[in-house]
């Protein structure tokens, strides 16, 4: 099999080492890929310092058409993706298929962008002191951006990093997670082919322990990470002076009201508590329901539950893979039987086999169970009856992660209501909080994380406001 090189500074590069990266459904190897030694990462941080003034003055139409590239050319080899992102990290190839499509849009909307993007002129003379003053209000790159990627979304997520960095004329230097770093490599051959400056990115799939060089590098002044919220805290303490976007965990609450269409809240919360295997910071894992559907939801839920395939990967018909390692399978399962030995009720599934853990259900939860009050990243749920709006929306709230919650209700004022009290970055009105736009702003508050992506959110995350003052003007 032949061993993938990394990208330096735009150009195809090797190293002295390689890793093996394996399907965590089957343990076959998938691909290898060389290795960069630490003189070839500082060379990849030099470059994209020495390149930054130039990427800052490409002009609009440069950056647009790099981006509309991108995205064309994964449209076109979009099978191909897919099929590598199911290999490499066991999600079903009608999710992988997903992503793939998130990503051509993603850079379209990154190129669209780019050509909105422009300057604000204010007049100043509002005043009298201000007479024949006119404010030219732009937006700069802070610098090179670092981004550190996660294995849950080893395409799109990378896109949310490096497709506003290109619109902002910002260089990039990704470092994918290890158990996925095949798919960056491919699109950095993509972004290879665009006019953009050599040394305007780099993909570089280093091991964990080596990203905190690149962390404290101070020519890389953005560090933009999705991953855990201990990992991503731990990196904005280590580097204060920089600007730091989070993108981290939550426990996502679904609310299903007693307005709400039952059958279509549960279709929904089963399938999404359990795809990508319930590695997505947003999928389903709270199911609060007003009291007097709950017993109906329930008998609509677990049936669509217990109906979902669960299988190989490659499988058109799977809905529910794996889970990327099998430690992480073995935690999930820990985590579900110190539920259950507190007092939790086994409603559905529960149990292992390898990497794959069944879609389960879990009723009567006590409040500090790890399945309760922290992010289990596996296709778990827990029920929770509330007697009212109000203790459904003080339930949501009663958690130290804010990224997401959906809602079910056919009520406006009910709407509108949790939009007003719900401590999350979104709230997802009629369907679940796994819901994501990739145009929209996204991000989360409290644990869940500080800044948002999202292609123009992102893009102004990226950069700072300089002003210039012309004087003298008859306006």
């Amino acid at each position: 099999m032949d061993v993938r090189t990394f990208w330096l500074a735009g150009r195809p590069a090797t190293g002295e080492s390689e890793l093996t990266v394996t399907n965590p459904h089957d343990g076959r190897e998938v691909g290898r890929h060389s290795v960069p030694t630490d003189a070839q990462v500082a060379e990849a941080v030099a470059a994209a310092h020495a390149v930054a003034a130039e990427a800052a003055a490409l002009p609009v139409h440069v950056r647009a058409e790099a981006l509309a590239h991108i995205s064309r050319r994964i449209a076109e080899r979009s099978e191909e993706i897919a099929q590598l992102i199911t290999a490499e990290n066991g999600k079903p190839i009608f999710w992988a298929r997903g992503e793939t499509g998130r990503a051509v849009a993603t850079f379209r909307f990154a190129a669209e962008e780019a050509r909105r993007w422009s300057g604000e002129v204010q007049r100043l003379d509002t005043e009298p002191a201000a007479a024949g003053r006119l404010a030219y209000v732009t937006r700069v790159p802070y610098g090179p951006v670092l981004a550190i990627t996660p294995f849950n979304f080893p395409l799109n997520l990378v896109a949310h990093k490096v497709a506003p960095a290109i619109a902002v004329g910002a260089p990039v230097i990704v470092k994918p997670a290890p158990a996925t770093p095949l798919s960056s490599l491919l699109l950095g051959e993509l972004v290879a082919e665009t006019d953009l400056p050599a040394g305007m990115f780099s993909v570089l799939p280093v091991e964990n322990e080596r990203a905190s060089v690149l962390v404290q590098d101070p020519r890389l002044p953005v560090v933009s990470f999705t991953g855990s919220a201990p990992v991503g805290y731990a990196i904005a303490d280590q580097v204060p002076r920089k600007h730091v976007t989070l993108e981290l965990g939550g426990n996502a609450a679904a609310v299903v009201l007693a307005d709400a269409d039952l059958d279509w809240a549960a279709q929904r919360i089963a399938l999404y508590s359990n795809y990508q295997a319930g590695q997505s910071c947003i999928a389903v894992q709270r199911v609060i329901v007003e009291q007097p559907v709950y017993d109906a939801f329930v008998e609509r839920l677990l049936p669509a539950v217990r109906g979902l395939v669960t299988g190989d990967p490659a499988d058109e018909k799977t809905q529910v893979g794996p889970l990327v390692s099998e430690a992480a399978a073995e935690r999930v399962e820990r985590w579900v039987q110190e539920a259950v030995d507190a007092g939790a009720r086994l409603l559905v599934g529960g149990t292992r086999e390898g990497t794959t853990f069944a879609p389960t259900v879990l009723a009567g939860v006590p409040h500090a169970a790890k399945v309760a009050c922290e992010e289990v990243f596996g296709p778990v749920m827990i029920l929770q009856p509330v007697a009212s709006i109000d203790e459904a929306y003080a339930a949501v709230n009663d958690s130290k992660y804010g990224l997401q919650a959906g809602v079910f209700t056919r009520s406006l004022d009910a709407a509108f209501r949790a939009n007003r009290e719900l401590n999350v970055g979104g709230v997802i009105i009629g369907d679940v909080p796994s819901y994501r736009a990739d145009q929209m702003p996204y991000g989360g508050v409290k644990d869940s994380g500080i800044g948002r992506e999202g292609l123009h959110s992102a893009m102004a995350d990226y950069t700072y406001e300089k002003v210039m003052v012309v004087t003298g003007l008859s306006l």
